[in-house]
């Protein structure tokens, strides 16, 4: 009978003498697999009691043992229902008890003693019991391959469950050496979560990863990070917040606390031992450490371990290019810059140029006035690496380039070359539109060119643009359409668009248009008003800084309270009670001001600025002076240095003059400058020029938006 099933003729050697002959046989997949070519796809029931029927007699197994290796067949075959059928007439309950008794024993008796003499009557053997978990293994696999992920995994379960209950302190080493239950276990360990995760119980399934991960299991390394990888992914993205159970809080209030934490602390070991060698290099590691990092805000953290992958996995312009996007995120444009000088420099100049590294140096540099000739030569380089290549890439490359343009037009000191520099700035970002009209970040850029050159019905056409695009989520997109439109000296239209911004916007994003708001007010001879946005945005910054020092949990909100913003809110306070003659609070708003950043030039601006209400002018002189000091090209010092100059008398005019040249320099549209030049060019007797100097002030002044556009 078994001849006829196998479809192959065969002789037993010798008959089987013992319940345990099954395992002293080889029995192996590939041996019985060889032996099943031409068995039917599925058996009748008779068919399956007969075939165990037989296989009791020739080799004398028992019930469960005999259903193992019919069920083990099917599922080679791939008879995925025929398996299960097969496997579910074994009763697990009634034979886990044993198999949990023969793996304890076969543990305790391992050391000093022959295998003969751990053979116990009655007591399952080490190849019967991997036999047996191997057919639940075969069942769980069954029902996952039948679209059943729970049930399977409840199958699995049972393994680890067992393995578990007999050995409470890991699988000790050599136990695998003859027999497969180590294999069979690690089979399970590595499914149950995937099964779990599957079926949807994401809760399950972090819980089956921590407890491969808790206890020696022999795993080999390569497994063992593979399922702390995907524990950190399930972390990372699962959705579901699993925070450590009490028993595996080990490390007291150094415990991860969270999902964020635990997934980081997994990716940290995990690069750790890439770093080693331990494990053979996985990019996807990197990518989710990255990630994690990002939005946890450690990018100077992230920088370190993108220093400290080995040489080779990167080439030497990615390698800085990551470093620079790390430090830039940090804050560190500076060291940014540095790194991605060195994808331009000599050691470089054999390999292709990095299109990325250029396109980010330029886009830094577009943020420093000082850094905009050299931002130039990295968006000119980007320009010719894509050669027409790449469409976005290349238009992208020129709105830089116009940017650039723009911000070195700003520092220009030749009349004639910031002229030049304007035009190719509005030239390069009108070529760019042409080709990509609806870029948010290119209508963005025009429309603030457009403002800086007080083009402002095509700034303002580009700012509507901008908050169509972007769906009036963008702070700076509000905040340059109501500067533009305060630019056009209606002030209240300009606030209403504050307030609409203000419902639109985040709570954390209420800051600098609560500043901007009160501005407005103040440009409305509204100081009251004024007064009380001041105090409303100075409370939220407070209540912002309370919540940043008392919250300690990761997946509230964080706001970090700009201290900047804090101390021009004081400095804007002192400017309103120095111009309504209220001394005393226009002194402790300014001492406020410079507790929060004592060497700040717009600080002593403010300081100076009520000392000249007073008519105290050499003090107003020194304030002024300190303010130069920490800042030689802050504008608004300049000028006032020349405003109490002019107060002084005649023989302080050309000292005046200067000062107020050196600003015009620096910031040619500023009113106040001309105005004071006209006053005076008045006083030097040169009444023709005084009155084109009073006719720029009034033209400039009727385009002066209420703050800087940058």
């Amino acid at each position: 009978m078994l001849c006829a099933c196998s479809g192959e003729q065969f002789k037993f050697e010798e008959v089987p003498q013992s319940p345990e002959s099954l395992a002293t046989r080889d029995f192996s997949a590939s041996g019985l697999s060889s032996r099943t070519g031409d068995w039917e796809s599925k058996f009748e029931d008779s068919q399956v009691d007969d075939v165990e029927s037989t296989l009791k007699e020739a080799l004398s197994l028992n019930y469960e043992e005999a259903r193992a290796l019919l069920g083990r067949l099917e599922f080679q075959r791939g008879n995925f229902d025929a398996a299960l059928h097969v496997f579910q007439g074994i009763n697990i309950r009634s034979i886990t008890p044993r198999m949990t008794e023969a793996i304890a024993g076969r543990t305790r008796q391992r050391k000093g003693r022959a295998k003969s003499e751990n053979l116990q009557v009655g007591v399952m053997s080490m190849h019967s019991v991997s036999l047996l978990l191997e057919a639940i293994l075969l069942k769980a696999k069954s029902l996952e391959a039948l679209g059943c992920s729970k049930d399977a995994a409840k199958e699995c379960r049972i393994i680890l469950d067992t393995v578990e209950s007999a050995l409470p302190n890991g699988m000790p080493k050599g136990i695998g050496e003859d027999c497969k239950l180590q294999d069979v276990f690690h089979k399970a360990l590595e499914l149950l979560p995937k099964l779990w995760n599957q079926a949807g119980f994401l809760d399950e399934a972090i819980v089956a990863y921590r407890r491969a991960l808790t206890k020696t299991w022999n795993l080999d390394p390569q497994k063992l990070a593979g399922i702390q990888k995907d524990l950190a992914v399930i972390l990372l993205h699962g959705g579901v917040e699993a925070s450590l159970p009490p028993q595996l809080q080990i490390w007291g209030s150094n415990t991860a606390k969270n999902n964020m934490e635990e997934a980081l602390l997994l990716l940290v070991i995990l690069m750790r031992k890439m770093a080693s060698e331990e494990i053979v290099w996985d990019p996807e590691i990197m990518d989710h450490l990255s990630f994690a990092l990002s939005i946890s805000g450690k990018f100077e953290f992230l920088a370190d371990h993108y220093e400290q992958v080995l040489p080779g996995v990167y080439r030497r312009a990615e390698r800085w290019y990551f470093l620079a996007l790390c430090y830039s995120a940090a804050g560190k444009d500076e060291v940014a810059l540095n790194l991605l000088k060195k994808v331009s420099g000599p050691s470089e100049s054999k390999h292709e140029p990095h299109l990325p590294s250029l396109l980010l140096g330029a886009k830094l540099c577009s943020q420093y006035p000082q850094h905009a000739t050299l931002g130039l030569d990295f968006a000119r380089r980007a320009i010719h690496v894509t050669n027409h290549r790449n469409k976005h890439l290349m238009w992208r490359a020129h709105q830089l380039l116009g940017v650039c343009y723009g911000v070195a037009a700003r520092v220009s000191v030749s009349d004639s070359q910031r002229f030049f520099l304007q035009n190719e700035s509005l030239k390069s970002l009108c070529e760019t539109a042409m080709i990509e009209s609806e870029d948010p970040e290119l209508m963005f850029s025009l429309g603030l060119e457009n403002a800086m050159q007080r083009n402002l019905n095509a700034a303002l056409e580009n700012a509507r643009k901008y908050s169509d695009v972007t769906g009036g989520s963008s702070v700076r997109g509000w905040k340059l359409l109501a500067l533009v439109v305060s630019a056009e000296q209606r002030f209240e239209d300009a606030e209403t668009i504050v307030d609409l911004a203000l419902d639109e916007c985040g709570r954390g994003s209420q800051l600098e248009l609560l500043r901007l708001k009160a501005v407005l007010q103040v440009a409305q001879e509204q100081p009251r008003h004024a007064i009380e946005t001041y105090r409303s945005l100075l409370a939220l910054i407070q209540a912002q800084r309370e919540l940043q020092t008392d919250n300690f949990d990761s997946e509230k909100i964080q706001v970090v309270a700009d201290a900047d913003l804090e101390m021009e809110a004081w400095q804007d306070l002192a400017n309103i009670y120095t111009k309504h003659g209220s001394w005393p609070n226009a002194e402790m708003c300014a001492n406020k001001s410079k507790s929060i950043k004592f060497y700040s030039p717009k600080s002593w601006h403010a300081t100076g600025m009520l000392f000249e209400a007073q008519f105290l002018y050499k003090e107003a002189l020194v304030a002024f002076s300190l303010s130069l000091s920490i800042e030689p090209d802050y504008v608004p010092s300049m000028v006032s240095t020349a405003s109490v100059l002019r107060k002084l008398g005649r023989k302080s005019l050309p000292i005046a003059r200067s000062f107020l040249m050196n600003a015009l320099r620096l910031e040619p549209t500023n009113h106040e400058a001309w105005l004071i030049l006209g006053f005076v060019s008045k006083m030097e007797g040169s009444l023709d020029q005084a009155a084109d100097f009073f006719q720029a002030a009034h033209e400039l002044q009727q385009s002066a938006p209420v703050q800087n556009f940058v």
